[in-house]
């Protein structure tokens, strides 16, 4: 997809050079949705994307789902990238150091020769990048370093914490990485307040305004579509179907805790199990799941269902009696991306997600009433009983339709506008 006239003329769009290994046809990430949804909307406020992601031989699993949403025209390079893991690795083993700081470091050979030729060929006015692939802002910051483009780190999630990466060398490399992008980048994006705050803590000499928060959203048009023609039956016809819809984390969505208490409820005869099923669509990590489910008896219960293309997962989510919420503790500064559609759908919602997290804030200031800490047993057991007592009578809350209008993804996409013009300002560095 490439433009017949690269070179911008007078009253020409301005451009930006988007640096994602999250983009179609990569499947089985919600960070897609981020990238490609700044790519539609873009061009309404008067900038062209210019899209660097990877070949698609590095992808784990590729699907052709979102493909047809990429606007006709934009321009796509997708360069020769490797994944260590599947493509060095010999019986299953490869050094440490041809993974660092991710599986898919071979990327940048290819990415930044191509970014050079990008920048030549369409001179953008700005360089944006988005982890949590590290390797898109190691490619962004040397191309921003020999070309004086000024740039744009998008992090959304945090880099390095305490205990992450585990592997020390991972940790170090990260850091390192991290460390680059603060001091070179004309604006540093969190998706959430908390990662921003924990950010200008770290970094205190760093001047407030060059930290930003870009929460992710919804795609209004996305949900339009799939409304159009989404079925009026219930999922399971004669009981309460509560969806999960996305990845379940061993650590950073750990649903111990959850199982444990439907392991209780179910044994005391409780009547919210009776007609109860709990369906994870999409968990990835299912032999987890089914081994939880398995150990407190309630496989009766649980649906485990693979991937579906993105508009039937919509529509799965408009038709579910509620939806479940699951972030743990150690990620309080982060939003699982799907806490946006979820609103949207506005079906009632069990939050299962620590109070003071902006996990559990934002669903709050929403209008969803029934929150829970995932860690806390007992406290998911009460909240599961409260919230699913409610439905029968109509009383369960839905989200608000007024908290949602800013969270739709062209309203985001303005906000990264106002970044990526003041980013123009910024004093160029050529290295």
């Amino acid at each position: 997809m490439h433009n017949p006239d690269p070179l911008p003329a007078k009253g020409a769009p301005l451009r930006v050079l988007m640096i994602a290994f999250h983009f179609p046809p990569l499947a089985g990430s919600s960070g897609i949705q981020r990238t490609l949804r700044f790519v539609q909307h873009l061009p309404s406020f008067g900038w062209q994307p210019l899209v660097l992601s990877a070949h698609p031989r590095a992808f784990t699993s590729v699907s052709a789902d979102l493909m047809g949403e990429v606007p006709p025209g934009t321009i796509v390079e997708r360069p020769f990238a490797l994944d260590t893991a599947r493509h060095l690795a010999i019986s299953g083993r490869y050094p440490g150091r041809l993974a660092l700081p991710d599986r898919w470091c071979t990327w940048s050979l290819g990415a930044i020769p191509t970014g050079l030729m990008m920048i030549r060929k369409y001179r953008p006015d700005v360089i944006w990048s988005t982890y949590p692939i590290a390797t898109a802002h190691l490619i962004a910051q040397r191309l921003h370093r020999l070309s004086g483009v000024p740039w744009i780190a998008d992090f959304r999630d945090p880099m390095v914490q305490d205990g992450y990466p585990e592997d020390p060398r991972a940790w170090r490399s990260f850091r390192r990485v991290e460390q680059r992008a603060v001091s070179d980048a004309a604006r540093i994006v969190f998706v959430t307040p908390g990662a921003k705050a924990m950010y200008h803590e770290r970094y205190a000499a760093v001047p407030t305004d060059r930290f930003a928060v870009i929460e992710n959203g919804y795609d209004e048009e996305s949900f339009v579509t799939a409304e159009r023609d989404v079925a009026a039956a219930p999922l399971n016809p004669g009981c309460f179907t509560l969806l999960h819809s996305g990845i379940v984390y061993p650590l950073e969505r750990d649903p111990r805790a959850l199982f444990e208490a439907l392991g209780r409820l179910k044994a005391a005869g409780a009547e919210c199990t009776r007609h109860l099923r709990i369906r994870f669509r999409s968990p990835v990590h299912a032999d987890l799941l089914a081994k939880l489910a398995s150990e407190s008896r309630t496989e009766d219960l649980v649906e485990i269902l693979p991937s579906i293309p993105y508009r039937d997962a919509l529509q799965e989510m408009l038709r579910a009696d509620g939806l479940m919420v699951m972030q743990g503790a150690n990620c309080n500064e982060q939003i699982p991306a799907k806490v946006y559609e979820y609103l949207r759908a506005r079906r009632p919602i069990l939050g299962l997600a620590d109070p003071k997290g902006d996990t559990a804030k934002t669903m709050l200031a929403a209008g969803v009433r029934h929150v829970a800490t995932l860690e806390d047993s007992p406290g998911v057991e009460d909240a599961m009983q409260r919230f699913l007592a409610e439905f029968p009578v109509g009383a369960a809350p839905r989200p608000m339709g007024s908290a949602l209008a800013a969270m739709s993804r062209s309203s985001r996409a303005h906000e990264l506008v106002g970044l990526l013009d003041r980013a123009r300002q910024h004093t160029k560095v050529r290295g």
